[in-house]
């Protein structure tokens, strides 16, 4: 699942349009046209498609989680993340919707989709712990399908 693909479910399950996607990248101190947050959007195949980096997809999430849970108390904005993995994504939707291990099971059954509690703490663990463990991409996609669901948009199955 490329970064595109992830920001257009995010897009559709949270129920947002362009302009707000361009908003939660601004929160982070970067400003961004709807215009840009279009191509962003757009199919591989349609004319004006941009890809989006590793940084511009934490700078979104960063925003999320600005838009959902406010700022730092300090005001600081993070730095965005040179490489995102499925792990990071996770972990920041984790902390835009504060949940915890049994909101995201619940999450995960609205997908039909079972993940254990080891299996998820095994997500959250830093790199090189021994009990770490990549975050598959159709774990992520069950998460945000869950996540579509839980907000009431079925169209966001694609």
């Amino acid at each position: 699942m490329t970064n595109n693909d992830t920001l257009r479910r995010l897009r559709y399950a949270l129920n947002i349009n362009d302009a707000q996607v361009a908003k939660m990248v601004a929160h982070t101190g970067k400003p961004t046209s709807q215009a840009q947050a279009e191509s962003w959007l757009k199919r591989e195949d349609e004319q004006g498609f941009l890809e989006i980096s590793d940084a511009m997809l934490c700078r979104f999430l960063d925003g999320l989680i600005i838009e959902k849970r406010g700022a730092r108390p300090d005001g600081s904005i993070p730095e965005p993340l040179e490489f995102l993995s499925n792990n990071e994504v996770l972990k920041k939707l984790r902390i835009a919707f504060e949940l915890r291990d049994d909101d995201m099971n619940a999450i995960f059954e609205l997908a039909d989709f079972v993940v254990t509690k080891a299996e998820l703490g095994s997500f959250f663990r830093k790199e090189g712990h021994r009990n770490y463990r990549k975050c598959p991409e159709q774990v992520l996609r069950k998460f945000i399908l869950g996540l579509s669901k839980k907000a009431g948009n079925s169209s966001a199955a694609l």
